[in-house]
């Protein structure tokens, strides 16, 4: 039932035709504002009910300004302030939006074709040029239309920001419920936004660091069986099927698939250390890449494939190494104060997020691939596991506040001005996000 859902999920939408502009667009173009003292100001904008089909059209218009209002990037104005319902099919009073303190107005509607197949449009408005700047058109299967809210909300936010999309993505987390001393924890997965929470193991097994595939529908993580030692397993979300990876004598954890999708790192404790190996999901073959007597884990690779970090504690304290994707050229590139662990390379490429314990607090925080601009961007008693959205902008990520509480997950913006909660059912850890639904690629 699982898998079936999951699968089902990912169809593509079936059309996608860019929406006739009431008005000429060509130089049309929103920028955002800096207030007093350098401070940055979200964008004020209107989404409009959409019409059509019910409630239907307005339960997707509160989906895009929930997603937009999380991003931190705009305010949504409040309906009470609107000055009209605006028809989807001429131009809006752009004066009086104006006066009402709106930048931008999406407005949209929602209807069915003959087949049944739900039909949704959407006008992204620049009331400052009396312009439309994008507009599209989209139809598919009627059980998507909470979906076809978070592609409208990522056309939109990229739009504006010129950044890539995330709304249209899923977030696999380990949840945990039950007395803190004896926590069942489960492999679960749901919408960005907490909506859609399905179950992916039934908790006779602990799962820890699940990480999602860039390339395929497949999810690595280390589960351990009472009395055994971890192993490392992947999951099919098309198909349910799991697979073993390996009969490694001793704990095999930290797994991680390269871009590919082919290959999955992992560190593998022989004795009283442990060392990077890499795994060919085709062939089963395995080789090594780091050989000490230290404790090497965590391993991510960078985007283009031809880079690993990992942490390593064989200066001492932990601390962040990177490498070439076979193992050479070995170095050390965190040197701040405190020690560093859970490197994760920015989809991007342009950064690698960390955790880093000092003082006896953990803080999220982000450095460039050679070390330099370290900064900051939330911290506390104890925040861990850091996780990239697709677009390279934001880290997901969990905090636990200690006693008999547990984790939530959070996510803040690669500024650290925008922090926001995540929901879960219960406690969470250990979240990682997935690339676009829209640009996944299934597995042959």
């Amino acid at each position: 039932m699982i898998t079936r859902f999951v699968s089902r999920l990912l169809v593509a939408l079936a059309v996608v035709v860019p929406m006739a502009a009431l008005v000429p667009s060509a130089q049309a173009q929103l920028s955002f504002r800096v207030g007093p003292g350098g401070q940055f100001q979200p964008m004020p904008i209107a989404v409009a009910d959409f019409s059509g089909e019910g409630d239907l059209g307005q339960r997707v218009s509160g989906i895009i300004t929930s997603n937009l209002q999380r991003s931190g990037y705009f305010a949504p104005l409040d309906k009470s302030r609107f000055p009209e319902r605006p028809s989807f099919d001429a131009a809006p009073r752009f004066d009086a939006w104006k006066m009402a303190g709106a930048q931008a107005l999406v407005t949209g509607r929602v209807s069915r074709d003959p087949s049944g197949r739900l039909r949704a449009e959407f006008r992204l408005w620049d009331i400052e040029s009396g312009q439309q700047l994008t507009g599209q058109q989209y139809v598919t299967d009627a059980n998507f239309w909470r979906r076809v809210g978070h592609i409208i909300s990522d056309a939109v936010y990229t739009k504006v920001t010129g950044f890539g999309g995330f709304f249209d993505t899923r977030i696999v987390f380990v949840d945990e419920s039950g007395p803190k001393e004896n926590r069942r924890k489960r492999l679960a997965i749901m919408d960005q936004d907490g909506a859609n929470v399905r179950y992916l193991t039934q908790g006779d097994t602990s799962v820890v660091t699940p990480r999602y595939s860039p390339a395929t529908q497949d999810i690595t993580y280390s589960a351990q069986v009472e009395g055994q030692q971890p192993r490392v397993q992947v999951i099919n979300l098309e198909t349910g099927t799991r697979q073993v990876l390996g009969n490694f004598p001793d704990m095999a954890s930290s797994p991680r698939f390269a871009p590919d999708g082919q290959r999955i790192v992992m560190s593998l404790q022989q004795g009283g250390n442990a060392n990077i190996f890499m795994m060919d999901l085709g062939s089963r073959n395995t080789t090594r890449l780091t050989s000490t007597a230290a404790i090497d884990t965590s391993p991510s690779f960078s985007p283009d494939g031809s880079q690993i970090v990992f942490e390593s504690d064989r200066g001492g304290k932990q601390q962040i190494y990177a490498m070439n994707a076979d193992g050479s050229n070995q170095r050390r590139i965190s040197f701040g104060d405190g020690s560093y662990s859970q490197p994760a390379w920015s989809p991007r490429g342009d950064y690698i997020a960390f955790t880093k314990q000092r003082a006896g607090g953990f803080a999220i925080g982000i450095m460039k691939p050679d070390g330099s601009g370290e900064r900051i961007l939330t911290e506390g008693f104890h925040n861990e596991s850091p996780t990239w959205a697709p677009n390279g902008q934001y880290i997901l990520f969990f905090r636990d506040p200690g006693g008999q509480a547990g984790g939530k997950l959070y996510m803040v913006d690669i500024t650290g001005r925008v922090e926001q909660p995540v929901p879960t059912p219960s406690f969470a850890s250990d979240p990682t996000w997935s690339p676009l639904l829209s640009e996944s690629r299934q597995s042959n």
